[in-house]
């Protein structure tokens, strides 16, 4: 028997049981006629004692222990006169009587703490030692008991479990895909999913009403602390839906995972149109825990002879409560943050709202003190106040204003209202038009169905039409989207021809769905939640990297096993590939 109890379960109740205990050695403290070791399990930590009095020859054994061996010991629970409250065991030791060394360790390339001297490359290098830290330990935990209240909630619900397949063909959604070259048939290639997307849609055909997979997907594009070359989604779709049962389905589910795993009841979950989002907070992606609203001004700033204003199609305006007095080098640093490449302004026009009721601001040459009093009234701020202001075209102007509200957020530290802040944000155009190359690309994906009021605009003004689709955006990250499915073969190959796909192309690509489409096709929709993203708000980290155990780097490596790699000669040739020299 290696152990009789775990490292993180033993207290003042087992006092005088004699216990058998494994783990990793986390710290050793020599003091001279006492040796204490701190033995670690993934369910927490033991302090074991022991003494030269009680036994010499293992009080030497115990000096050549080092940090990260594997160790097995029998002892006695004994209660601790110096008790430590931070840890679940802190009430009691083990007096050591028998040390069994299962392997020993090398000094570890950085400390395996909660708050480690090892930088991103070496800890994903050494990705095994990594995960025994305290912090990364519990995030794994964490992502798996999200698994399982997600398992619990959709099968309460009656969805059904359905794995679908890896290996598929191309399909366009929006990113570059995985390709598998096939050494069966000569120059044919699979793709891994991006999603299974046209997959869960046959599986309403089939009559499998609710639907559900944790699936991983892989979409070969650019890397960001959001983003891995492969994901794990949560997939659901529904049969005979609209969209106020995917809301009133996956607000309870969002509810239950913030209550159950974040610990705060959430009574509702607001909606939001897009047009409303993008107007009010500068972003599809508004974090609502923060009450900093964009207000457009324009209708009090033009006409005042000052021609940025009046040339301008938007005016728009964020009100900073309690900042009045920061510093000329602080709004010289905003400005320069406005001005970056990455986010593209011009400039920023500023009115300092002064404690003893005057206003300053930046355009003073051209607004009276009765024009600034407008504006300062329109934006609802007060004494010590600072109203910061954005022109341009609207679809800029709200881009560079909601960019400059995430960094006043960080900036002044502004303290949330809460914890978690859901909202669904709807009502998204149904395309994007790619200006350069004057083409339509799906805003979503192209199975997305338009508002039925506007089926009709497909065929007259395609650009207006607005789509039954919806995000779910927690804490300023999408966490979830999805839309109501287009159903019918006339308007989904309507929508395949809006965005310039050939006869030929639709038949290649897409001609399954449309073959199964006319057996009955009953009205659908889902939904797809990114799962890491999840983990990663849950469990409070920055990066979905430090919720998944062996995750790829900002290049989309693996450092740790020298992944991709080159393959050797013969296995090119029996996939019928030849590299060029």
């Amino acid at each position: 028997m290696h152990r009789s109890h775990n490292c993180g379960e033993l207290n003042i109740k087992n006092i005088n049981q004699e216990v058998v205990l494994s783990g990793w050695v986390q710290n050793i403290r020599d003091l001279g006629g006492m040796i204490f070791i701190d033995l670690r399990d993934r369910y927490g930590i033991t302090q074991l004692t022991v003494d030269i009095n009680q036994n010499e020859n293992l009080f030497q054994k115990a000096k050549n222990i080092g940090r990260e061996f594997v160790l097995k010991i029998n002892g006695i629970v004994q209660e601790r006169t110096n008790k430590n409250k931070k840890i679940n065991t802190g009430e009691i030791e083990i007096i050591v009587n028998k040390i069994n060394i299962l392997s020993e360790s090398e000094t570890p390339p950085f400390t395996i703490e909660e708050n480690t001297d090892g930088g991103e490359e070496m800890r994903l290098k050494h990705r095994y030692l990594d995960l025994r830290r305290k912090t990364m330990s519990e995030n794994i935990i964490l992502r798996h008991k999200i698994a399982q209240e997600t398992r619990n909630f959709l099968i309460r619900n009656n969805f059904l479990e359905i794995e679908t397949p890896f290996l598929i063909k191309s399909t366009p959604e929006g990113a570059r895909d995985f390709v598998v070259p096939s050494r069966l048939n000569k120059g044919f290639f699979y793709a891994l999913p991006q999603s299974p997307q046209t997959f869960k849609q046959l599986l309403m055909v089939a009559g499998f009403d609710r639907y559900f997979q944790l699936v991983k997907c892989f979409r070969d594009e650019d890397f960001r602390a959001d983003r891995q070359p492969e994901f794990t989604q949560i997939d659901c779709e529904m049969s005979f839906v609209e969209e106020e049962d995917i809301y009133s389905v996956f607000s309870q589910y969002v509810k239950n995972i913030i209550k159950e795993i974040g610990g705060e009841e959430i009574k509702e979950i607001p909606k939001m149109t897009f047009a409303e989002s993008i107007d009010l907070y500068g972003s599809d992606k508004p974090d609502l825990r923060f009450d900093l609203k964009i207000k457009n001004i324009d209708s009090i700033c033009k006409n005042k002879g000052f021609n940025v204003f009046d040339k301008s199609e938007n005016i728009s305006a964020l009100c900073l409560k309690g900042n009045s007095g920061i510093s000329r080098k602080i709004l010289d640093s905003l400005t320069e943050f406005v001005k970056s490449p990455q986010i593209g302004g011009s400039g920023l026009i500023y009115i300092k709202c002064n404690l003893d009721g005057s206003l300053k601001s930046s355009i003073d040459k051209f607004f009276n003190e009765s024009d600034l009093k407008n504006i300062q009234n329109m934006c609802d701020a007060k004494k010590d106040d600072i109203i910061f202001i954005i022109c341009g075209g609207y679809k800029k102007t709200k881009q560079i204003i909601g960019d400059l509200r995430i960094e006043l957020i960080k900036r002044f530290q502004i303290e949330p209202k809460n914890k978690f802040a859901p909202v669904w944000i709807t009502d998204f155009p149904l395309f994007d038009f790619d200006k350069e190359k004057q083409q339509l690309h799906a805003m979503h994906h192209p199975f997305t169905a338009p508002k039925n009021e506007d089926v009709e605009k497909l065929n007259t003004a395609p650009e207006e039409a607005i789509a039954q689709a919806y995000d779910i955006v927690l804490n300023g990250q999408e966490i979830g989207g999805g839309s109501i499915r287009i159903f019918d073969r006339k308007t989904q190959n309507k929508i395949f021809e809006l965005l310039g796909l050939s006869e030929n192309e639709i038949k290649s690509k897409f001609g399954f769905l449309l073959e199964a489409f006319k057996y009955g096709a009953p009205p659908h929709g889902g939904i797809a939640f990114g799962f890491d993203r999840i983990c990663a708000i849950m469990s409070n980290e920055k990066s979905i990297r430090d919720v998944i155990a062996f995750p790829k780097n900002n290049s989309g490596k693996d450092l740790m096993i020298d992944s991709p790699s080159l393959i050797d000669d013969d296995q090119l040739k029996d996939l019928n590939i030849k590299l060029s020299e």
